[in-house]
């Protein structure tokens, strides 16, 4: 009863199969490979447009590197107060850009508030080099608590953005499990949207380590180049990147692994949803349940073989817990089983 996070699963057989293809022979190193263009090309016809396609080994690489790309003297970012951006990634971002600053801007469910957001990027007057100057804005989608971001809502951040000249990137290592949640493509999702940068996950729904860095406009990552390989980032054997990225993509691959990964969502939060012992945080929309119950009893379930991490409750929903009680995060993947998800809900009862 694997729960504790989507990284927890292993590679899908046949990413794993493509990845072994190219255990022999040689290839041109450092992103030169016919391979690595092809898979170039496979981003542009997904994002219906051409665009400029990094490799990276990490979703944390792929969140500074995007930063680092649009940084400016005394930069400020803003991103939710939640975000993996701000909370989980121990001050990479910041290392990165030698300095710029993160800015929590407050939203329910996870997601930024427009109103917030404004508010929040007016205490940067433009000028004032005391408190430095807004460089980007970021949104995850989907959010750390299995949120979406509505392409109405994301359209009203990037409003925003363009009003005030400031790049607007998104935190995609969810990217596929929010596309089919919503029934969209990445081109509706993303550019149309007025998204400038996705920070494009693959090793959450099934690759070995597979990240990538795409740019809608190629223009605006004319120094990644050297940034990456300034941040160790620049693989010499990427075709074994690239190799993932090919079957990943390859038939929809992408979509049909985390739609499963969703439906076992659901399935599992259904089963809460009908116990006595438990209840649902809040609704989830993808992958990521959060359920609130008795301490003794998370820890029984854990004692019988059940894995997933108690989380902190997001600020604007503290009340939520009642005392001896706790918030618990589980996650499904693409490699969850229905019979894994019936046990826990049998034993929690």
């Amino acid at each position: 009863m694997f729960f504790g996070s989507d990284n927890w699963a292993g590679a899908h057989p046949v990413i794993a199969r493509r990845l072994s293809e190219e255990a022999d022979g040689f290839s041109a190193p450092y992103g030169a490979s016919e391979l690595d263009r092809q898979v170039e090309q496979k981003f542009n016809e997904l994002f219906e447009r051409e665009v400029a396609v990094f490799f990276v080994g990490t979703g944390t690489a792929a969140n500074a590197l995007a930063l680092a790309a649009v940084n400016r003297p005394g930069g400020v970012t803003f991103c939710h107060r939640e975000a993996h951006l701000i909370e989980d990634e121990c001050g990479a971002p910041e290392f990165f850009t030698h300095g710029a600053r993160l800015a929590p801007v407050d939203g329910e469910d996870g997601k930024i508030d427009p109103h917030n957001l404004m508010t929040e990027i007016k205490r940067f007057p433009p000028g004032f080099v005391h408190t430095g100057q807004p460089m980007a804005i970021s949104i995850t989608q989907a959010t750390e608590i299995g949120t979406l971001y509505r392409p109405e809502e994301i359209l009203a951040i990037a409003s925003i953005a363009k009003d005030k000249q400031l790049p607007l990137h998104m935190d995609g290592a969810r990217f596929a499990n929010a596309l089919v949640a919503l029934n969209c493509s990445p081109a509706e999702l993303s550019w149309k949207l007025g998204v400038d940068i996705v920070s494009f996950g693959a090793t959450k729904n099934g690759c070995w380590c597979a990240e990538a860095l795409v740019f809608m406009q190629p223009d605006m990552a004319k120094d990644l180049p050297f940034i990456r390989k300034r941040a160790a980032q620049l693989f010499s054997k990427t075709r074994f990147i690239a190799s993932q990225f090919d079957a990943y993509l390859t038939d929809d691959l992408w979509l049909s692994l985390a739609r499963h990964a969703n439906d076992m969502g659901q399935r599992l939060q259904n089963g809460i949803r009908s116990s006595r012992h438990a209840r649902l945080a809040w609704e989830a929309e993808t992958n990521e349940v959060f359920c609130i119950m008795e301490t003794d009893r998370a820890e029984s379930l854990q004692e019988q073989g059940a894995i997933f991490y108690p989380w902190n409750p997001p600020h604007s929903k503290l009340a939520l817990l009642e005392e001896n009680e706790v918030l618990l995060r589980l996650v499904t993947s693409f490699a969850t089983q229905e019979a894994q998800v019936d046990q826990f809900i049998d034993i929690l009862g």
